[in-house]
């Protein structure tokens, strides 16, 4: 019997991409998001929520896609990952499915426009495939030779 993982599915582009709900501490709307000069272009800068300055990330540039000005659906997705909250700008947050583990497929090389790097598989539901986020990989951030964790 394979376990079901309940899984946040949004959107960049016109791809479905998704993050296990217990990485997933809310999705919130847009809101004023404060530069911090001399960071990666995908780091947008941080917001105050709830009392915690969390940094905020555009997923889509971080994956190497276009940047997209923020509209009525965008979201930004709070996820939690080794005791710090980041958010992840997306274009809208679809809704929570339950997926099989022998739903989800390993990665191709490229999926989309996406590099493999990120993607920890890709899960077929009905008609739709999801791209699986590897939340480890985009967190990390290339310094000099190294990686360090955000």
């Amino acid at each position: 019997m394979s376990e079901d993982m309940k899984v946040i599915v949004f959107q960049l582009e016109n791809e479905e991409y998704g993050i296990p709900v217990q990485q997933v501490r809310s999705i919130e709307r847009v809101q004023h998001i404060t530069r911090v000069p001399r960071t990666a272009p995908f780091i947008k800068g941080v917001i105050n929520l709830r009392g915690v300055i969390t940094p905020i990330i555009d997923l889509r540039i971080r994956l190497g896609l276009a940047e997209l000005s923020v509209n009525e659906s965008t979201r930004i997705i709070i996820v939690s990952n080794e005791d710090m909250d980041v958010g992840f700008i997306v274009d809208a947050a679809n809704d929570v499915i339950d997926l099989g583990e022998d739903t989800i497929e390993p990665a191709p090389d490229v999926v989309g426009s996406v590099q493999a790097e990120y993607i920890k598989g890709v899960a077929k539901v009905e008609k739709r495939l999801i791209v699986m986020i590897d939340l480890e990989e985009v967190l990390k951030v290339e310094i000099g030779q190294s990686f360090v964790n955000i």
